[in-house]
């Protein structure tokens, strides 16, 4: 069986914070994690989609492969999946899991420039 969808070109897939009740709670489970949306430019939507529901129908899991914006490979188990046919064409909706990201933004205290020795232009 072949559970996994693949990017195999193009950039690496933008993710969405997911605020939405539904797509919280099939996020339950005992470690944290977190649930986002991609968008995924397709010619065969309804195809993956149904691969999806047939691959967690066995019990399975379903993952998406992609290349991180280092080129290295990662994957992400796929939670909802959805087929929307746009003016451009079909369009993907992914909601996967995602382990918490682990930056955080720092506050600067003081107010001064820790950058005053950067030359380069903005």
């Amino acid at each position: 069986m072949d559970n996994k969808i693949t990017i195999i070109e193009g950039p690496p897939p933008t993710f969405e914070a997911v605020n939405d009740g539904w797509a919280m709670g099939i996020n339950e489970s005992p470690a944290l994690y977190d649930v986002v949306l991609t968008r995924l430019r397709t010619f065969n939507g309804p195809a993956l989609v149904e691969r999806c529901h047939r691959t967690w129908h066995q019990h399975a899991a379903m993952y998406l492969h992609y290349r991180d914006p280092m080129g290295l490979e990662e994957r992400a188990p796929i939670m909802a999946a959805r087929s929307v046919e746009t003016s451009d064409g079909q369009v993907l909706l992914l909601w996967v899991r995602l382990k918490p990201s682990s930056e955080e933004v720092e506050d600067i205290e003081g107010g001064e420039d820790n950058n005053a020795d950067y030359n380069g232009e903005i």
